[in-house]
């Protein structure tokens, strides 16, 4: 083992989807920094488990979305939800999740060049660890943070080790915490959530067992138990593949006030497992069980001075929508670059200040509705009519009614293809996957019209160069190569995304780059001479919003940070005044405001 260094830019508490996202993200930065987990090793049981485009995307920037496909089950895999009496019994609905679907699979394709996946976190995260690793990250289990001061300069931290109980004092320029849920850096910073906690108890089982014969034909990650009868919210317990068709978990619900985890037996936990297969004879292997509540928390604030915290830390709900480990990517990706520059010298302190005004809007809109999916599952039961309390022989009648001939067979099965149809807001939720924008932050809003709303914001994705919002994707060729407008941004520079007639921008980015350290490139996209950016379908024509010499500015992160509707001369300085605004750096002294200690 390494001896422990004393000094690092950034100490990180934490290493699961957060804090290893983060130090992959620092390293490729080239940001010196020491990664601290408590636990001895990544998630001993699967937990999250849907892997969104934007995450693809950012897997993709960091460089290993290749290894995330390759050991991750593939979208089209994804495909069906079903709800079933038992997997083995009748099949009473289905509907194509994630894009997956003719009637949506179209919109997923157009917006991202990454496909989403299904990647367990006890693949994910030896993924990313190994990733990190492999980049230069310095990543310590059964070390354990204890306790921090903060002081003008920096933060004192002290760390234990688990194994033997030695002290170690870090002094670190920031500390962030990707601790969890019972983040002690959130507590030391003064940080607060709201919202409920305890709202209901589950038990996960972490299972294998051959299902190839019930799902080969019906591939899927999620399949919802509507078995009739007098039993609590997802009845026998809802299954989720994931490995297909051989591993999954059986999350049912519990009250650990009238019986403790621990005293479920494995016995016990087996005969769950075969009661919602429907195959008494099953051959299952528990491989673990873990317990888990629905809460629907939010932190008001995401940082404090040197402080900053991340992940389940900051956002706590159920994992309805596939939202967390998404978030969690996503805030790690937000806040890494900002670091780095602060770090570097090329952006002024505050930059970090809108690490919290970007993400906390995010994560509030995760939670709200991450909740909001949760309760509207409860809408299949009442169309299949289904009471608290029902009898199995009532519950049975009921179900019946969708083989019914006449107006009565009709309403039920109307009411059941509406509830399905509903639930297409956690399954099919692209507006929230992709869509969320910045409304305040490092990004100069701007008066152009905005594109209009969709009919509904939770399901559709409507591209958009607002600044705030990630950078459509488009198709582009250069020189036989395809590429994506994802893919003009390198490392910490920026991307000055620009037309025919509007090569004059390169004078301006050249400048940037002179004053301010920060690399801009400009990229001309429409061009047909060698080593030009081509537009061959004009998807970046449509999708722009600016005319052809005008300029969209995209950050580290890929998302808008300003743009302009043309070249002109006021445009470029105000390109130059605004560009110091996103850095939060002083234009008398553009080389002297980060923290580069």
């Amino acid at each position: 083992m390494p001896t422990m260094p004393r000094e690092v830019p950034v100490l990180v508490v934490g290493a699961g989807p957060a804090g290893l996202t983060t130090a992959l993200a620092l390293s490729r930065y080239g940001v010196g920094h020491l990664v601290a987990e408590r636990h001895a090793g990544t998630a001993h049981t699967p937990r999250a488990h849907i892997v969104n485009q934007r995450t693809v995307e950012i897997l993709r920037h960091l460089g290993v979305e290749d290894r995330l496909h390759a050991v991750a089950t593939s979208h089209e895999l994804m495909r069906d939800n079903l709800w079933v009496t038992s997997l083995a019994g009748r099949e009473v609905a289905r509907s194509e999740a994630w894009g997956t679907g003719l009637a949506r699979a179209g919109e997923y394709a157009v917006a991202s060049p990454a496909p989403m996946a299904n990647c367990p976190q006890t693949v994910f995260e030896p993924l990313l660890l190994d990733a990190a690793r492999e980049a230069g990250s310095d990543i310590r289990f059964e070390l354990e943070f204890e306790s921090a001061t903060v002081d003008e300069d920096g933060v004192t931290s002290t760390l234990v080790d688990r194994t033997t109980g030695e002290q170690h004092v870090v002094r670190s320029r920031y500390l962030l915490g990707a601790d969890g849920a019972r983040s002690k850096v959130l507590a030391t910073a003064g940080l607060r959530v709201e919202g409920p906690a305890g709202l209901a108890h589950a038990v996960n089982v972490w299972f294998k067992a051959d299902l190839t014969r019930y799902l080969a034909h019906r591939p899927g990650v999620l399949i919802w138990n509507v078995m009739p009868g007098p039993l609590p919210p997802l009845r026998l317990g809802g299954l989720i593949c994931h490995k297909p068709f051989e591993e999954f978990v059986l999350c049912f619900m519990h009250d650990p006030a009238q019986r403790s985890l621990e005293e479920w037996s494995e016995d016990e936990l087996v005969a769950r497992v075969r009661a919602a297969v429907g195959d008494p004879a099953l051959d299952v292997e528990v491989k673990g069980v873990a317990g888990w509540q629905v809460n629907a928390q939010v932190a008001t604030a995401y940082s404090a001075g040197r402080l900053l915290c991340l992940g389940d830390a900051v956002h706590r709900h159920p994992p309805t929508n596939g939202l967390g480990l998404n978030m969690s990517v996503a805030d790690a990706f937000n806040l890494a670059w900002k670091l780095a520059l602060v770090l570097a010298g090329h952006a002024g302190p505050e930059l970090l200040d809108t690490y919290s005004q970007e993400r906390q809007p995010v994560g509030d809109a995760g939670v709200r509705r991450a909740i909001t999916s949760l309760g509207e599952l409860a809408a299949v039961d009442e169309a299949l009519g289904f009471t608290p309390g029902q009898s199995t022989e009532d519950g049975w009648a009921a179900l019946e009614l969708l083989d019914a001939p006449g107006p009565e067979g009709d309403a039920r099965r109307l009411a059941l293809k509406e509830a399905v149809a509903l639930t297409d807001r956690q399954f099919n939720a692209h507006g929230i996957e992709l869509g969320y924008r910045y409304t305040t932050g490092a990004l100069v809003a701007d008066h152009l019209p905005p594109v209009p709303e969709p009919p509904d914001p939770v399901l559709q994705y409507v591209p958009t160069t607002a600044p705030g919002a990630r950078v459509p994707h488009a198709r582009l060729e250069q020189d036989g190569h395809a590429l994506s407008t994802l893919d003009l941004v390198e490392g910490l520079g920026f991307a000055l995304l620009t037309g025919v007639g509007g090569e004059a921008w390169h004078t301006v980015a050249d400048d940037l780059t002179t004053r301010t350290g920060v690399r801009v490139d400009v990229h001309v996209i429409g061009g047909h001479r060698p080593g030009d950016l081509a537009d061959p379908l004009g998807e970046w024509a449509d999708r722009r919003e600016v005319g052809t010499s005008g300029a969209v500015l995209v950050r580290p992160d890929r998302h808008v940070a300003w743009r302009a509707p043309e070249w002109s001369a006021p445009a470029a300085a105000n390109l130059c005044a605004d560009f110091d605004r996103i850095l939060a750096v002083s234009p008398l002294h553009p080389h002297q405001t980060g923290d580069r200690s």
